[in-house]
């Protein structure tokens, strides 16, 4: 069984961070529809605002996501921070996973941790000072995320913020070389905050939370709504609040803690939880808690949401969940476990009709370990091993049969020589470079910061981001190289009828992560005289839109608003890259208005900053198959900078079909 701390990078046990609240923040949140709330905590901010409660002349009304429906007659009540999400204790055997307490351990700081502090000249009021901020707000937020009226906006901003800001809690953390649990750290600050989806327990599907949607941490699932505990398998409604019907089971994760049979992607065989703990006397599970819940929703037919789980490709500690949709339990008995102990089964079957979520990673499983099996192929490498991995062409729509001939490659070819006047940059550290370390030259180009985690996942969008040189005297290891090193997904480039060819993933690709870089020839604007093909294959540094420069939102709570990545802040390079005869996989990615990448310029192998690398990264989590976007950005100046704007005639119509099209690009 798997320990709770796999979910972390390499995260180790520590105490719970106590954190001050954010200040002037009153998020508009939705509440599910038909239902109303009351609360019984103390905590003021644990209150949700909702478009469906009675309001008083004198509240400001929200949008919502329609007219209200009429009160639920079950009248749910929101569930306090410390029933919700609270801090494990060893005697807990609800889990259905083993789990490492981190709150009976603080890790010490060795002497050479100690030593290199000193040298580095961070005092006891210096670091006392970075952890006030980081827990306190230091920026003026002129809306929250989740005043959205789309639900799917709404659960699409917060994970994006929680993302955000775990990362950014990581990163600074590394300098500190502290003890690490950051998603602890950012869902607490969140919950604490009121900057979550919804508290409510609802019977069905969640608004904005989709099947297929992909989870790295529980607590992920905990503030869209999906599944309240951080522990527990089974989530359910209480007596007090299910009425007459007694307890009722609203979901279920299945994640290997107990001896589940999830093989079939339409059946799972669960078992009930308890009488599993390592740290008690095992013993029978009775029926109580989650197994009555499960009992009585079996008797009731009511739909059970359930998430499965998957091992991590990227990695072997980590797994990732999976929302796999409703299902209803169809019987249950009563079991030997391996232990010898008896144990509840449950047979949940899936609610027909429901959109593919399991069933998706399976057939990509089987397409990774052989590309032969793909339906459909028109070619199974379209980069003729030039990639690490292949590139699929794949057509299940129509008869096209693929795109105009190209020279596929992985670079950028410059057709004049760059400014040679600057050096490139270069570090002496001796093997990696390390978080925090004040001799780190190239640490330093990046205000102080290396950019990605330990596992290569970019923390913030910054202006530039300087690698590691071919100068640098760290080796190939160091994590400040990830774009130079190439492409590690595997990619299919697909025919999507209206909007022509696009791509996707076989792999789940988590948030933060390096997808692609733009290939091609770099061509000077002044002189360009493109044709409409060329056109739509170039790749323009344009200003970014409002939800691309969002990204940042939640790494931006901890910092102060001055060091904040704006519009203004961002300079408009005059860099112009035509993939028309030569390029990658980036040359298919298509617009959208909702994307789910990002561009991020990125410096390693010149001194030209006016002229770098056009590298992707995701910007959320993404589910296989799922179509990869980028927002093309605005050609003309945005409001309030100074700038040409476009006219009517330079738009082209967009397609996206996103639920925020803005109509054209």
């Amino acid at each position: 069984m798997q320990s709770l701390q796999d979910e972390s990078e390499n995260d180790e046990q520590e105490q719970p961070l106590e954190i001050k609240p954010l200040r002037s923040l009153a998020p508009m949140i939705p509440t599910p529809l038909g239902y109303d709330v009351t609360t019984q905590s103390t905590d003021p901010m644990l209150v949700i605002v909702t478009p469906f409660r009675p309001r008083t002349s004198s509240e400001q009304s929200p949008s919502s996501f329609g007219q209200p429906l009429p009160k639920s007659p079950i009248p749910l009540r929101a569930t306090p921070i410390s029933a919700t999400f609270p801090m494990p204790q060893c005697k807990d055997e609800s889990s259905d996973e083993d789990y490492k307490p981190f709150c009976d351990q603080k890790k010490a700081t060795s002497p050479k941790t100690a030593k290199r502090t000193q040298e580095a000249g961070y005092s006891d009021a210096a670091n006392i000072k970075r952890r006030s901020t980081r827990r306190s707000l230091n920026l003026e937020l002129t809306s929250c995320p989740s005043s959205s009226s789309n639900p799917n906006e709404s659960v699409g901003e917060i994970m994006m913020m929680f993302d955000s800001l775990r990362r950014r809690i990581l990163q600074l953390d590394e300098k500190e070389d502290a003890s690490r649990r950051a998603d602890l750290k950012a869902g607490s600050l969140m919950m604490q905050n009121g900057l979550r989806v919804s508290n409510l327990k609802t019977i069905g599907p969640v608004p904005g939370v989709k099947i297929g949607d992909i989870f790295f941490f529980r607590i992920e699932m905990c503030i869209v709504g999906l599944h309240a505990p951080a522990m527990a398998g089974i989530d359910y409604i209480s007596a007090k609040n299910a009425g007459k019907d007694g307890t009722l089971a609203v979901s279920i994760i299945s994640s290997g803690g107990y001896e589940n049979d999830d093989g079939d992607s339409d059946i799972l065989v669960y078992t009930g939880q308890g009488g599993n703990s390592r740290h008690k006397e095992k013993h029978d599970q009775k029926l109580e808690r989650g197994n009555l819940a499960l009992m009585n929703s079996m008797k009731k037919k009511n739909v059970i949401r359930v998430v499965r789980s998957a091992q991590d490709p990227f990695c072997n500690s980590g797994k990732i969940y999976i929302y796999d949709g409703l299902y209803r339990i169809e019987g249950s008995w009563m079991d030997k476990a391996k232990n010898g102990y008896s144990v509840f089964k449950y047979q949940l079957k899936r609610a027909p009709g429901q959109p593919d979520g399991i069933s998706v990673w399976k057939m990509t499983e089987k397409w990774k370990e052989n590309p032969a099996t793909r339906d459909k192929a028109i070619l199974l490498d379209l980069s003729s091993k030039i990639e690490n991995l292949p590139v699929c062409l794949v057509n299940d729509v129509d008869d096209e049969k693929g795109p105009s001939f190209f020279n596929y490659v992985t670079g950028v070819e410059y057709l004049r020589p760059l400014n040679k006047t600057k050096p490139l940059q270069s570090c002496k550290c001796p093997s990696v470079c390390l978080p925090g370390d004040p001799n780190c030259s190239c640490s330093q180009l990046n205000s102080g910061d290396l950019p990605y985690s330990s596992s290569g996942l970019l923390v913030k969008q910054i202006p530039m981001l300087y690698e590691c040189s071919s100068r640098c005297q760290c080796s190939q290891n160091c994590r400040n190289r990830v774009t130079q090193k190439g492409v590690y997904l595997n990619f299919e480039v697909f025919w999507t009828g209206d909007r022509g060819w696009g791509v996707r993933s076989w792999d789940p690709i988590r948030a933060g992560t390096f997808i692609c870089e733009y290939a091609g020839k770099v061509i000077d604007e002044t002189n360009m005289n493109m044709d409409v093909e060329e056109d739509e294959f170039t790749f323009r540094t344009s200003w970014p839109s409002e939800k691309v420069s969002r990204w940042n939102l939640g790494a931006e709570l901890l910092e102060d608003a001055s060091t904040s990545v704006t519009t203004e802040s961002i300079k408009k390079l005059p860099i112009v890259i035509s993939a028309k005869s030569s390029g990658n996989v980036a040359r298919f990615l298509n617009h959208s208005c909702s994307p789910n990448l990002l561009w991020q310029p990125v410096q390693y192998d010149h001194g030209d900053d006016s002229y770098p690398h056009i590298m992707f990264f995701a910007m959320k989590h993404i589910p296989p198959m799922t179509e990869l976007t980028y927002d093309y950005g605005i050609k003309g100046a945005p409001p309030g900078i100074k700038g040409k704007s476009p006219n009517a005639s330079e738009l082209k119509p967009c397609l996206c079909g996103s639920t925020n099209c803005q109509g054209s690009f």
